[in-house]
């Protein structure tokens, strides 16, 4: 053995410290942000809520921002290994969805319309052809050009006036879904001086082809509360205020029937709707109601030839289809064209000149009826596969006997048909073309009931790549949503393929709240019957471990919004049952905000969640809000996004539960916050930024399911 020397001595000192200094740095790197905490004391109903982190909610304050780009930053140290994947699946995400593609044009008025991408720009180009296909293209707008300097560039429209000369369309650079409406004359590509700022985005023509009426917003509460007349080549300082919508539980917007006849004021909430309307060819009269608004009637109207046709929920849960001719409006006076159906919710209509399309789901699928005006008996159209999504689209001339749908399933990709409606026989439109080697062939999906625990039966809708043994080994990835009656439908994701390709079986639990199968289902996952929507997605989640499709190991929960409500839900009822989670803009402060009538779009869910000034409300919601049920535990890792600017469910709900989660959860589970500081509700809009979003999500997915490639 030879003894150290004073100098081998002092060189291993300053190397042990040097190691030391090494380790503290990295640990250092690998520490997360810790939010300060300020105690705010929130009573309601004598009871005593402890909101260390309530001073979070001002934008405005550079420690708050500070806090979300430190957390930022927290996320990219810990995704850092995954950086390869990540580019590695942008790659395939570019390689899979056409970069110059073209949507199916439709006709309009003597024009065929479109949207074309083209490959090196991330915003598409609206443009048309007067007449034929072959006619020379007229660019309408490019997105990119309004895109330029800003990170983020929401667009409505372009609504085109009915003589094809002028546009009108609206632009959001922020995210907060304040747009300006703008002008354009497309005979000459000039832009028109007036401006009109801080609007909703909600606009139609009158038919005198110079007026246009549009929504404006709260400036506070966001809500959508007022209609107003603009005549092209004014000053918009000059406008009229024509309708103001003064019930706060209520939004209103405008829009134009089938015939183009009318335009229409439609004023809904949860429960309760009313329509107003008025001769499109002239627009400075008044609007005269069509029927006055009742406590849980719900309806909605279009026109085409001599009558209104009004979609009701009159003595009818499910939804029954009536009309009545123009000016007996009364409902003593309508006529019935499709009854109610305990087993068949009407989700919709479509009007021709010689036959009439209901939209309507039945176990759980939707199915599209058609039926000729001059025949006592329809039928459906045949999709042939056992999950799928299909709906009307592009249908705005009624004297065809085409009707336009669009279809899709979790295999097959995003297609267009052309429907004979006398012959029955259809053509394909445009399918989006998948590259990348995509073969649907290659791919399975199914159609599952999962036995919920009162007794229900939930559809559950799963897609898997062949070949595929029920053994047990499976990641799976299951998406939820359920609420506001909104069905999720079983369509193609194109990204879901890069999951699928490495093993993946993802599954969408169709949960109480949606309306997937009828009124009773999104009744059943509402107010005080809200824990069905967790429940179910509990429940399905087992039954897919049972009837193994899944590794009960690998097992991972992905929603967004009030999708991000359930997996916050989920994941404090029962956090053992998920290895990881993805709760995206997720609404979990679900007390206070809804206690906050300020708060944008909070006084028009009351029929949605409840209102908590009400006790019986407040205590339902305090036992499910994950904010308020966040105690000292153990989770699953969990990525959890946020918009800086998002007006629906506000950035500072994600990051207080992360804080208070980074405060009292005894693991050392992987939790982020991914704040997206240029934009709002729905990410940022160029194309290559939300490819990059969708990479750093599946980074996480695979890398917590040991899946490196």
């Amino acid at each position: 053995m030879i003894e150290p020397t004073a100098g081998t001595t002092l060189v291993a000192a300053a190397c042990g410290v040097l190691l030391l200094v090494g380790a503290c740095r990295l640990a250092e790197q690998d520490r997360a942000p810790s939010a300060r905490a300020v105690p705010t004391r929130l009573e309601k109903h004598g009871h005593v809520r402890i909101d260390d982190y309530y001073w979070m909610r001002n934008r405005e304050d550079p420690a708050v921002i500070e806090y979300l780009k430190a957390e930022n930053d927290y996320a990219a140290r810990r995704m850092a290994h995954t950086v390869a994947l990540q580019e590695k699946l942008f790659a395939e995400f570019k390689a899979r969805i056409r970069q110059s593609d073209t949507t199916a044009p439709y006709r309009r008025r003597g024009y065929y319309y479109y949207r074309r991408d083209v490959e090196g720009k991330n915003y598409p180009l609206y443009c048309r052809r007067r007449g034929s296909l072959d006619a020379p293209e007229e660019v309408m707008l490019d997105i990119n050009q309004l895109a330029e300097g800003h990170k983020f560039c929401s667009v409505r429209g372009p609504e085109v006036s009915p003589d094809g000369n002028l546009a009108a369309y609206a632009v959001d650079t922020v995210g907060r879904r304040f747009y300006e409406i703008r002008f354009k004359d497309l005979r000459t590509g000039g832009e028109f001086a007036d401006r009109i700022p801080r609007v909703t985005g909600n606009l139609v023509w009158a038919n005198d082809n110079r007026t246009i009426f549009y929504a404006r917003q709260h400036p506070e509460t966001l809500r959508s509360y007022q209609i107003w007349r603009h005549v092209v080549g004014t000053d918009p300082a000059s406008d009229v205020l024509v309708f103001e919508e003064k019930d706060e539980t209520f939004t209103c917007r405008v829009l134009k029937t089938k015939s183009e006849r009318f335009l229409l004021i439609a004023s809904q909430q949860t429960l309760s709707t009313e329509y107003r309307y008025l001769d499109a060819s002239r627009p400075e009269g008044s609007f005269r109601v069509f029927l006055p608004r009742e406590r849980e009637h719900e309806y909605e109207i279009d026109h085409l030839g001599d009558y209104f046709y009004i979609r009701t929920n009159r003595q009818a849960k499910n939804f029954r289809l009536m009309r009545a001719r123009a000016g007996r409006t009364d409902p003593a006076a309508w006529e019935e064209v499709i009854p109610h159906r305990e087993d068949v919710f009407l989700a919709g209509f479509e009007l021709f000149g010689n036959h009439l399309v209901a939209v309507e789901r039945k176990g759980g699928l939707i199915k599209l009826f058609v039926k000729p005006w001059a025949a006592p008996e329809g039928h459906y159209v045949d999709f042939g596969e056992p999950a799928y999504v299909a709906y009307p689209v592009d249908n705005y001339e009624a004297d065809t006997p085409v009707l336009r749908y669009a279809y899709s399933s979790l295999t097959t990709p995003q297609s267009v048909y052309d429907y004979d409606m006398n012959t029955r026989r259809r053509t394909l439109v445009k399918r989006e073309e998948i590259g990348g080697g995509f073969d649907p062939a290659n791919y399975r999906s199914e159609r599952l009931q999962a036995p919920a625990r009162d007794g229900k039966r939930i559809p559950v809708s799963l897609v898997y790549r062949l070949p595929f043994d029920r053994d047990g080994r499976r990641p799976l990835l299951l998406r939820g949503y359920g609420a506001y009656g909104i069905s999720t439908d079983p369509r193609f994701d194109p990204y879901a393929v890069s999951l699928l390709d490495r093993g993946f079986v993802y599954a969408i639990a169709h949960v109480r709240g949606g309306q997937e199968l009828g009124r009773e289902w999104y009744e059943d996952g509402k107010l005080l019957r809200k824990k069905n929507t967790f429940y179910d997605f509990i429940d399905v989640a087992e039954f897919l471990i049972r009837e193994r499709y899944a590794d009960p190991k690998r097992l991972f929960a992905w929603g967004g919004s009030a999708g991000g409500l359930l997996v916050g839900a989920v994941i404090t009822m029962r956090p053992e049952l998920f290895a990881a989670a993805i709760a995206e803009v997720p609404f979990v402060d679900v007390v206070t905000t809804m206690l906050d009538a300020s708060i944008p779009l909070t006084t028009n869910e009351y029929d949605e969640w409840g209102n908590p000034e009400e006790k019986a409300y407040y205590d339902y919601m305090l036992s499910y809000s994950p904010y308020d049920q966040t105690v000292a535990g153990r989770y699953p890792h969990l990525l959890v996004t946020a918009g800086l600017h998002d007006s629906q469910v506000q950035y500072w709900e994600p990051a207080k539960w992360v804080a208070r989660l980074r405060a009292v959860k005894k693991d050392d589970s992987l939790l982020l916050l991914k704040t997206d500081m240029e934009a709002g509700h729905s990410g940022l809009t160029a194309r290559d930024d939300a490819y990059r979003e969708r990479a750093f999500r599946y980074a996480f997915l695979l890398d917590r399911a040991g899946i490196g490639e």
